[in-house]
Parts: C-alpha cells; sequence; structure tokens
C-alpha cells in the first residue's frame, strides 16, 4: 500500500505473529485516515490490553494505552476534553466486549462522537488461545477442552437493541469493503461500532480467512441500513454472517456533548478553561 503519514519511519517491531489479521486491519486503518484527510496531530487512539490493543503503538499519532477493557471509556474522556479530536478506540472482542463490556454497554447509551473499532478473531491471542466473549459454540480450546458451551455474545444486535445509531461489521480479507466502512465510522457523527473479523493464525486454526471467506455475504443494495429492525434482522444471521453497514440513523441523534449545557458554543471545552492558581491550590487542598 502506499505510504502515509500515520506510518512510522524505518521497520518498527511489530509484536504480532507472521499472518496475523491485524497487520492488514493496521495497514488499511491508515490508509483510511489518510483519504479522509485526518491531521494526525488531531487524531488520538485508545486501546486497553491484547494483541489487538497494540495497534495503536504503531499508528504515528497520538494514543493512550491502558487497562484491560479500559480504552473505550479512556475514548470517551478524552472526548469530552477536547471534542475537536478525532477519537478511535479500538481492541480486541475479549478487552472490548468481556473485560470491557460494561463500558461497552453504557457508552452506546451516552452516545459518543467516537469510532469504535472492535478486531473481533473469536478467541483471546494474548493470552494464548482462551475462549472469548465471541467464540463459537463447540470451540475446543487448551482450557474449553470439551468446546465452548456458552452462547456466543452477539455485539451487534446489543449494540441495535441499546440505540446505537451507526452499526457495521466487516472482514480484513475484503480490503476495500472494511476501508469504506471505516471511512464512513470516522465521518459519522456519533458512536460507530465496526466489528471486525480479524483472523489469529495462532490460536485458533478453527474460525482462519478462508473460513470467515465461506461463511460471510457482502449486503446489498436490498438491506435498508436506515431501517433498525431491519438491521436487527441480519445482526442475528450466522450463516453466513453479513458484512458492511447494517444501521446508520437517518435522523441525527444528539451525542452527549450536543445535550450537556457545559459544550454550548459559547463555552470553551475543558482542555481551554484557565483556572487561576488561587482555584487550583484551592482544588488540591
Amino acid at each position: 500500500m502506499k505510504a502515509t503519514r500515520f506510518d512510522y519511519k524505518g521497520n518498527p517491531d511489530i509484536a504480532w505473529c507472521p499472518g496475523c489479521g491485524n497487520y492488514p486491519l493496521l495497514q488499511l486503518l491508515k490508509q483510511s485516515l489518510e483519504e479522509l484527510d485526518i491531521d494526525p496531530r488531531m487524531l488520538v487512539l485508545s486501546s486497553g490490553i491484547g494483541q489487538a490493543a497494540k495497534m495503536p503503538q504503531y499508528v504515528n499519532s497520538h494514543f493512550f494505552n491502558g487497562l484491560h477493557g479500559r480504552g473505550l471509556s479512556v475514548a470517551v474522556a478524552i472526548k469530552m476534553s477536547n471534542p475537536g479530536l478525532t477519537v478511535i478506540a479500538e481492541g480486541g472482542d475479549g478487552d472490548m466486549y468481556g473485560e470491557g463490556g460494561n463500558h461497552f454497554l453504557h457508552n452506546i447509551r451516552r452516545n459518543p462522537d467516537i469510532t469504535h473499532l472492535v478486531h473481533n478473531n473469536m478467541v483471546y491471542g494474548l493470552t494464548q488461545g482462551q475462549a472469548s466473549p465471541t467464540s463459537r459454540r463447540g470451540f475446543k480450546t487448551p482450557i474449553q477442552t470439551e468446546g465452548v458451551i456458552n452462547e456466543p455474545f452477539n455485539p451487534l444486535s446489543v449494540a441495535l437493541a441499546l440505540g446505537a445509531p451507526f452499526v457495521a461489521r466487516t472482514f480484513v480479507g475484503n480490503a476495500e469493503l472494511t476501508k469504506k466502512v471505516i471511512k464512513e465510522a470516522i465521518l459519522f457523527n456519533g458512536y460507530a461500532l465496526v466489528d471486525i473479523f480479524d483472523p489469529c493464525v495462532s490460536f485458533n486454526k478453527t474460525n482462519d480467512f478462508a473460513w470467515f471467506k465461506q461463511n460471510t455475504y457482502v449486503l446489498d443494495e436490498k438491506h435498508d441500513p436506515t431501517d433498525r429492525m431491519q438491521a436487527m434482522a441480519r445482526a442475528f444471521e450466522e450463516g453466513p454472517f453479513p458484512l458492511g453497514i447494517l444501521y446508520k440513523q437517518a435522523d441525527h441523534k444528539p451525542t452527549i456533548h450536543e445535550k450537556l449545557p457545559a459544550y454550548e458554543d459559547n463555552k470553551a471545552p475543558l482542555w481551554k478553561r484557565i483556572r487561576s492558581q488561587q482555584v487550583l491550590s484551592s482544588l488540591m487542598k
């Protein structure tokens, strides 16, 4: 792919297994940012812990890498302090839907203007192969030796039920679709979830690139992305899984910034507010 402003010079040491789906996703994200002409100085990526959560470290921009499952909450805090920033929360299905599940639920309700990218490989990759929230029933791991018995978590149906205004799914094996969806999510004014099938080649030999290719299809023009109930029906499809924008709310849903008086046009965002030394000393006491 072409070079971007988001590439580091030289050859950074990337700590992913050869063949990992994170490699093409990293390139597609940087290409999307470049094509949208996003200023690297006005971009912040936030993540928690995991193989997917390492991605911001390989993008030449600002990033915050924090605690397991807290990438989304930090992203919202950053956006709240400076709404002028482009903020992307990203991480794996375990990080975002497992450890970070509570933040996933309640930040949908808040509707912050951020992009939420989730690498969904249906396994915990960093800790070497335990079942994740999205692992399919019957999937065998070193811990679930008889196969997963739990119902897999369905992030798209949950997001739609909670009123998320933008819900999409894609697969890194479909590069053009992935880039298109990521760009639309970044441009969207409100919370935008993109669940990304991103195979783990080391610890999930079942749901590999070939499996995702055989078990997905791209939504066509017959699908109406403004129809929430139609999107919900698509979200429950598993054989195969639909790819594309399932739902994009037609009328604007006010973001959390637009609902709070502190963010009215005549008031400065938090990062511009200057407090006197006397006030700061009083607060610290």
